[in-house]
């Protein structure tokens, strides 16, 4: 039993899931910053190099958007292919945004001047949900915050 206490307490030495995508993620960027031409500096980043990172991703996205003139538009799950454009889904995104604005400030950046906590990504990740909605027929409906919905289920479900 003892030994379970000290194996219990002993730190992990391999990181979680996140930390390890969260640190590949930061990799990512970071090659991509250097990339560019002329290479930018990590602490000198805005947003519009993130904006611009996300965009370079939607190439190895696996989410089919469909365009406003296929056949499909709307329809969440098309009878048949089209040509329409791989992307990288509005949650992926969001994901990855949030595990960059975490490692930035993680890497020493001030939290007031975190390109991934602008605005204009924030404005840019509403529009990429709301254009991916509409192409695929799907809609995001916020969840309400009450709990008034959820107790008048219940008490419906065991009468």
């Amino acid at each position: 039993m003892d030994r379970g206490k000290d194996l219990a307490s002993e730190p992990s030495s391999a990181p979680s899931r996140y930390e390890s995508q969260k640190r590949r993620d930061w990799n990512t960027f970071g090659q991509f910053l250097r990339s560019q031409q002329p290479p930018a500096e990590l602490h000198r980043c805005t947003s519009a190099h993130v904006l611009e990172f996300m965009r370079y991703l939607d190439q190895f996205g696996k989410t089919k958007v469909h365009l406003q003139g296929c056949v499909f538009y709307g329809q969440p799950e098309p009878p048949a292919p089209c040509t329409c454009p791989l992307r990288q889904a509005w949650g992926s995104l969001d994901a990855l945004v949030g595990r960059l604005r975490a490692a930035y400030e993680e890497h020493g950046g001030p939290p007031e001047r975190n390109p991934f906590a602008s605005g204009e990504i924030r404005v840019y990740l509403r529009e990429v949900k709301g254009f991916q909605a509409k192409a695929r027929g799907v809609s995001f409906k916020k969840k309400k915050k009450s709990g008034a919905g959820k107790s008048d289920d219940q008490s419906t479900s065991s009468s």
